[in-house]
């Protein structure tokens, strides 16, 4: 909620007093620090949305109308950059891995097809590899965000069920088991051309 204390150094930055403005970054850079690492679990990201937030709204500053608490408008600027930046990192890491040599983490010489069952090698199989990967990555688009996370956490970056386990603040075993769920629901959205 925004107090009478905000107000006023809203409007002292408004005028130029860059330290009013100062006195909001001091106020707000917590909490918006703290959402946005929810998000993205990477510090050095946090860090970048949450001074790029201030940023971008002190350039906007004078077009603010005060329709909104200045609190929630900022809050919603931060969820917009942060929103911003996992696609962006999601859509720059898919084609890294929709590549079908890639190595699954540490299981030695396991690809993309130790994931979905290789129908499209084999007699009768006439499913084209390109076919495949456009299905590859259409599903991940539709995984849910957190699956999707896992999904690159695991195949992408090849992080050790203890690395994953250690950036999400979970236990080994519940990070084994939400792979599990969501290369099920990577075969699911496969469908039955492509996953048995």
């Amino acid at each position: 909620m925004e107090t009478e204390s905000d107000q006023l150094a809203l409007e002292r930055a408004r005028n130029g007093d860059a330290g009013a403005y100062n006195e909001l970054v001091l106020k707000y850079q917590g909490r918006i620090f703290s959402k946005v690492f929810s998000m993205l679990r990477n510090r050095q990201d946090a860090e970048e949305i949450t001074q790029d937030t201030f940023i971008r709204a002190y350039r906007v500053l004078s077009s603010f109308r005060g329709t909104a608490n200045f609190s929630s408008w900022i809050y919603q600027i931060g969820i917009n950059l942060a929103h911003n930046r996992y696609w962006y990192w999601r859509r720059r890491k898919r084609n890294e891995s929709m590549s079908l040599d890639a190595t699954i983490g540490e299981d030695a010489g396991a690809t993309l097809h130790d994931i979905l069952a290789d129908t499209a090698q084999g007699p009768g199989g006439e499913v084209d590899q390109n076919e495949f990967v456009r299905k590859v990555a259409e599903s991940m688009e539709q995984l849910k965000p957190e699956h999707a996370h896992i999904l690159m956490m695991r195949n992408v970056q090849n992080l050790s069920y203890e690395e994953i386990a250690e950036e999400l603040g979970l236990s080994i075993g519940t990070v084994k088991s939400r792979i599990n769920r969501a290369r099920e629901a990577l075969r699911e959205l496969m469908g039955e051309d492509f996953a048995k």
